[in-house]
């Protein structure tokens, strides 16, 4: 049985982890065993997971397997963008400065700011009482 090539990466953003296999094949999407549009049903989200591929010119190149975990629909999505990125890379390191380009393989540092004791959120603060 001849073993068809398969490429690993990993994508994060925010508290969301994605871990995609990309092997040759129809353009076919799985996401944690549902198709692409039923995970990710709006336009901006399913744009933002497609931009690495179309950037490459390779939406219907490679068939991908997705497991993604944590946070919400938003951050999901950011993740599988630059898991799909950093895969395209091994694919062909020539993509390099397309992707770079585009801001595609840059990992999104912002994080939610940790709440703070003494007061009820990361900034705000309790009341202040005069008297």
């Amino acid at each position: 049985m001849a073993r068809t090539e398969e490429f690993i990466a990993t994508g994060r953003r925010k508290t969301s982890v994605a871990r995609i296999r990309m092997t040759a094949g129809s353009g076919k999407i799985d996401i944690n065993g549902r198709s692409f549009e039923d995970y990710f049903p709006t336009p901006p989200l399913q744009n933002t997971v497609l931009q690495p591929l179309q950037t490459a010119k390779a939406v219907t190149s490679y068939d991908l397997s997705i497991n993604t975990s944590g946070g919400g629909p938003t951050g999901q999505a950011g993740a599988v963008r630059l898991a799909i990125s950093r895969a395209l890379l091994q694919v062909d390191p020539n993509l390099r400065s397309s992707l770079k380009s585009e801001g595609l393989l840059s990992r999104d540092p912002r994080m939610k700011e940790r709440k703070k004791s003494g007061q009820p959120g990361a900034r705000k603060r309790f009341q202040f009482s005069k008297r």
